[in-house]
């Protein structure tokens, strides 16, 4: 019986491993995806509906050929998915419009200040009251997001209303993140609570889209391999990863955990983009660092 229990915690342990590993490469995944909004050929909201609408073949195909979880979706996973595929929208829409004034960094780590709200909604909706350990992990990672956020106003006249979307975006992320947490929950699968959501999203944002007045079709080939790469990578690839990791690990740190996508988002615009990276958003963005690892081991107490 108590080699039974000690295998059982190996198990777990490693389910927590590897489900931190997916939520770091869904992290690196995503951070790419302001680097192809910003290379872009078509307008940040055209941006957006291309990022879904070019991922939900791709995810639906992948549902039909792995037949896993095919039992019918119930009406509270019905109302989780229709959330989750609104709050997305609204994520998209209001980050790809962050970046196009602001900070590729800037934009990213204030859409990553959903850990705030996912926290707070945990605490005030179903009274989870987060460890102190816990709490001080989220107070350095704030801290670094701070020192980084300092470090990139400079860099742009238009970063004060850039940073307001991006405060927008965060709100929009916190409300996805608590919905598929909800239908990990409930038993929903990955692929097929990533399919279902990305079409919801899409239709959303095709009449926004049209609505813009943006170029809505890329120029040339080489624009829709940038479209290709922000819809397989940073969406398909990255959203599942982090998708996956939801069903092992509390809300709140990954939402802490996430934190991590800046920090590769500011590394990736210095190399591929040019934007400095100064010595205060390295520290900022060690800090960052720090307070993952703290948030981790307190949403193991």
């Amino acid at each position: 019986m108590e080699q039974a229990w000690e295998s059982a915690k190996v198990y777990h342990r490693h389910m927590r491993t590897s489900a931190l590993f997916s939520l770091l490469a869904g992290a690196t995944c995503i951070a790419l995806s302001p680097i192809w909004v910003r290379v872009s050929e078509v307008g940040p909201t055209a941006s957006a509906f291309w990022r879904v609408a070019l991922a939900a073949p791709l995810l639906w195909f992948l549902f039909s050929i792995i037949r896993l979880n095919r039992s019918p979706i119930e009406k509270k996973q019905a109302i989780l998915l229709l959330a989750a595929g609104l709050a997305f929208a609204g994520d998209l829409a209001f980050w790809h419009w962050s970046i196009q004034y602001t900070s590729v960094a800037n934009s990213t780590l204030l859409a990553n200040l959903a850990s705030f709200f996912v926290t707070l909604a945990a605490w005030l909706l179903w009274k989870q009251r987060p460890s102190g350990l816990f709490l001080t992990g989220l107070a350095a990672a704030l801290l670094g997001v701070g020192l980084l956020v300092r470090a990139s106003l400079g860099f742009s006249p238009t970063a004060l209303l850039g940073d307001g979307l991006g405060v927008v975006t965060a709100m929009f992320y916190a409300w996805y993140l608590l919905s598929v947490k909800g239908l990990r929950d409930c038993g929903a699968s990955t692929l097929q609570l990533m399919a279902v959501t990305t079409t919801i999203t899409a239709l959303i944002l095709l009449p926004v889209a049209l609505a813009s007045g943006e170029a809505l079709l890329p120029a040339s080939v080489a624009g829709w391999w940038k479209l290709l790469g922000l819809a397989w990578i940073s969406h398909a690839a990255g959203q599942g990863l982090i998708a996956y990791a939801l069903a092992h690990l509390p809300a709140e740190f990954s939402a802490v955990g996430l934190l991590f996508q800046p920090v590769m988002a500011a590394l990736f615009a210095w190399i591929l983009l040019g934007e400095p990276l100064v010595a205060l958003q390295v520290a900022g963005g060690a800090v960052v660092l720090a307070g993952i690892y703290l948030a981790h081991r307190g949403s193991r107490q």
